[in-house]
Formats: structure tokens, sequence, C-alpha cells
């Protein structure tokens, strides 16, 4: 080989190098800004209400200071209760009575709602084109005269299922027997266990009213300021002071008062049945007032009066008896005490 060739060979093995690379750089810088900036042809569209849950692709957008949700293809949506209310990017709206579960798959210009429960209402006015895939039915609904199309679709916990077509009409097929059959514009049915052979008209059993979206707020802002000393004056004037009335004095309620101390309830989502609490924990507290002893306190006014003891009369010396002297007299005393100073001790 020519030494000439011998040189040329690294140099093309460089290029080669180089231009991968270049490539992998390339790719690299795509597949960034394709995460920066996500393809817009998978959005489904705004999501709004009270207790709504969102799970899978989304985005989160602010316009106007609004945040709203933004529901991408293969989104799984939980409404716990009242409405939620999904404007569509092509201009037409779903309304989800809850509680419902639902997901959203978008392809092009092809929406498929996944229902398991709850009832949606859905207004297309030409895009996109709708099909609402259930347990066992699948209702597409169909367009008259290239006009709107307004449905109504309901699966309940037991299985059964109402479709009611406002303007337009509903194929519906049972997806595992291929079986289909063709609604027609007011037209208002309902189903039980996702079976033709039991389909009959149920009027104002479907029923998930359209909200109309809230205008935008035209209140201007008002920005604060420090207040001039006009302001002042005028609040000043303007102020009444009103004296205190006086309130009556506060009586302690006299009956008892009673209160009940449960446990903490728990709630577990992951189980269906809920644990009841323990009775037993349950603490009954009775409060009563304890009335003071009665005590009564005062003084007796006036002199006291003392009792004074009396000696019984004498009786009435009687004729011819000899009076006795009595027996505190003087003699007496004296008698008495010669005759234990002489008398002999024993």
């Amino acid at each position: 080989m020519p030494h000439s060739q011998i040189l040329r060979a690294p140099r093309k093995f460089l290029a080669i190098l180089i231009a991968m690379a270049s490539f992998c750089c390339v790719m690299a810088a795509w597949l960034v800004a394709r995460a920066d900036n996500p393809p817009t042809t998978d959005i489904v569209g705004a999501i709004e209400g009270e207790a709504i849950s969102v799970e899978g692709p989304m985005s989160v957008e602010a316009t106007h200071g609004v945040v709203r949700t933004i529901l991408r293809s293969g989104s799984n949506v939980h409404v716990k209760s009242g409405q939620a209310r999904v404007e569509l990017v092509e201009g037409g709206q779903i309304v989800v009575c809850g509680p419902a579960h639902f997901s959203v798959l978008k392809s092009g210009k092809s929406l498929t709602i996944a229902l398991d429960s709850g009832t949606i209402h859905a207004h297309i006015e030409n895009e996109p084109t709708l099909s609402v895939f259930t347990p066992q039915i699948q209702a597409n609904p169909i367009s008259i005269g290239n006009g709107a199309q307004d449905i109504v679709v309901g699966v309940e916990s037991t299985g059964n299922m109402c479709i009611r077509a406002n303007r337009g009409a509903v194929r519906i097929e049972q997806q595992l027997t291929g079986q289909s059959v063709l609604v027609p514009q007011n037209g208002d049915i309902s189903l039980a266990n996702g079976q033709l052979e039991t389909m009959n008209n149920s009027t104002g059993h479907c029923e998930c009213e359209l909200v109309k979206a809230a205008k935008p707020s035209t209140a201007t802002t008002e920005v604060s300021r420090l207040a001039t000393p006009e302001d002042v004056q005028k609040r000043a004037s303007e102020k009444k002071i009103v004296p205190n009335a006086e309130l009556p004095p506060r009586v302690a309620p006299q009956e008892p008062i009673y209160q009940v101390f449960m446990p903490p309830l728990q709630y577990d989502a992951t189980k269906k049945v809920q644990a009841d609490y323990d009775p037993n924990l349950v603490v009954l507290v009775r409060r009563v007032r304890v009335r003071p002893t009665l005590i009564l306190q005062g003084r007796v006014e006036g002199d006291p009066v003392v009792a004074q003891t009396t000696k019984p009369a004498p009786e009435p010396a009687k004729p011819g008896a000899v009076s006795k002297p009595s027996e505190d007299s003087t003699w007496n005393r004296v008698r008495t005490f010669f005759h234990k100073l002489w008398s002999p001790t024993s």
C-alpha cells in the first residue's frame, strides 16, 4: 500500500468520528428541546373542577393570573364530587358529573375517552372525532348535516348504562359480539350489563347538564397608597363614637355540661370499607357546678340576758316547834372545828 493511502485512512476515520459526534450533539439538543417544549398535538384541553385529581401526562399554565391544568394524551382523571369541565383545544367542551373516573387518549384529530364510571356530556362542533369506550360498549357520535354533536353517556357502578343523543345520532357497538345499534337524534336509552338485547327507552335517566364558561373579570386593579391629610380628616369626621352598652352580668350555667371525646377517625384510600372506631374508647364527661356550703354570718344586737337562780322559800314554822339554828351559823362551825381537833385519829 502506498504511503499516501496509509496517511489518508486515519483522516477518513477521524472525519467519521467527528460526523458521528456532531450527529449525537444535534440529537441530544433536539431531545432536550423536546423535553422542554413537548409537542402540542397530544394536548386535549384545560380541565377545571372543585374536587378532581389528575394523574399521568399533564402540564400547568398560567393565563392572566389564572392557573389551569392541561390534559394530555394518557391523562387519568378522578372526579370525586361535583362537576369537572374540559375545554377542548378545538373549541368543544366535555362536562363530567362525579363521582367519575375516565382516561383520555388523543391521536391526531381523534379523541378517545375511556369511561370507567360516572356520566359525561360532550359537545363537539366539528373536531375532534370523539369515541367513548366503556367496559363493554363503544359509543361514536355521528354528525347530521355537518352539524354539532351533543351526547350524554353514563355508567353506573352496577354496570347499567344510559345514552342520550341531543344533537346528531349515536352508534353503539358491543365490543365482545360486534353488534351495533344506531340511536337517532333525541333518543334516550338504557342498557343493563352492556347487553344490546336489554335496550329500552329511559327518558330523563341520563342527566349531566353543561355549564357555561365563566366570563373573564372586567374589574380594574386598585393600587394601595398612603392616606392624604384630607382622607384622614374625612375619616375622622365620619367616625362616630358609640358608648359601650352596659352588659348584664354573666351568669354561670346551672345545668350540667356534657362532652363526648371520640378517638381520631381514620381513612384509608386503598380500602373500600373503612374500619369502624372502637366504642370502648369513647369518653363521656359531665361537668357540673358544685354549690358552696350554706354559711350564715352576722351578730346579735342587744344586752345578753343572764338567768338568775332563786332559792326555795323556807317553810313556815309549825306551832310549838322549836326552831333549829341554821347549819351554817358561827356556833356550828366552831363546834365542828374543836370536835375535829380533839377527836382521836385513827
